[in-house]
């Protein structure tokens, strides 16, 4: 059995435990809930018994001690967790969006010292992940791309962590950067301002949407597009289920999940 306590309690912090809960090999221990009205207290589960949270992160892991802490909550709070996980020495899958690099590159290190398994991955649908691996393709064929990303009207942050991989991703496999669009008069201030690496991108904010993300490429009289859409939250379980299972396997941190479904080289 592995043992694991999930890091926010939110909307997608509930999906996974309940959802990680149906899993035979997994136990659901603690919960961390940063923005809870007190400091710790006990939860109901779907199982029918309570288990601890606490906003702490430091005090909840020192005391159920998991195999995995699972961290969905915002990229302010993650670095607190990080370093708890660190020193406690348990293994962390992160799908926080717009965490820092110098927090990711802290964790790589001390994952690789003390042989530990770890993944943090922009997204966890698999679609997403399959998207990013065509985009990459295509991206060697075209001098133009745009990225359209839809989520929510909850979302904190824009554009979404999954734009920006998508983005870089891109301009990696091109070798440099692509063609950007700048109008000559522009109507409405920022319009076309948004891009990276030449890749311009557009974030939408509207009730309706869970996470949708779109790569449009173009060239002479054609478009290529690529579009995937998370209809719902639960459309990240398998991607967090099959992340926990590889963490125990792995000695060092994975960024993204290309490697895990076969896509790329770790």
């Amino acid at each position: 059995m592995t043992n694991l306590v999930v890091s926010g309690d939110g909307r997608m912090g509930s999906m996974l435990i309940q959802g990680l809960e149906q899993e035979s090999d997994f136990d659901v221990v603690g919960v961390i809930s940063p923005l809870a009205s007190e400091p710790s207290g006990n939860m109901n589960t779907s199982r029918g018994g309570e288990i601890p949270w606490s906003r702490d992160p430091s005090d909840l892991l020192n005391a159920v001690r998991p195999d995995v802490v699972i961290d969905f909550t915002n990229a302010e709070f993650t670095p607190s967790l990080v370093d708890a996980s660190l020193e406690y020495g348990i293994r962390p899958v992160i799908g926080t969006s717009g965490v820092d690099e110098i927090t990711i590159g802290r964790l790589s290190a001390h994952c690789s010292e003390n042989g530990l398994g770890g993944v943090y991955a922009a997204n966890f649908a698999v679609g997403a992940v399959i998207l990013s691996h065509l985009a990459k393709i295509a991206a060697q064929f075209f001098e133009r791309a745009e990225v359209i990303e839809l989520h929510h009207e909850g979302k904190v942050d824009a554009p979404s962590g999954t734009a920006i991989a998508l983005a870089e991703a891109m301009r990696l496999a091109r070798g440099s950067d692509f063609i950007f669009n700048k109008p000559e008069l522009t109507h409405v201030e920022g319009t076309r301002d948004g891009n990276l690496g030449g890749v311009g991108i557009h974030s939408v904010r509207l009730p309706g949407f869970v996470a949708s993300h779109e790569v449009i490429f173009g060239d002479a009289s054609q478009t290529l597009t690529l579009r995937h859409d998370s209809i719902g939250r639960d459309s990240f379980l398998p991607g967090v289920s099959l992340a926990i299972r590889k963490t125990l396997e792995l000695d060092h941190l994975v960024v993204g999940l290309e490697s895990l479904i076969g896509l790329g080289e770790d």
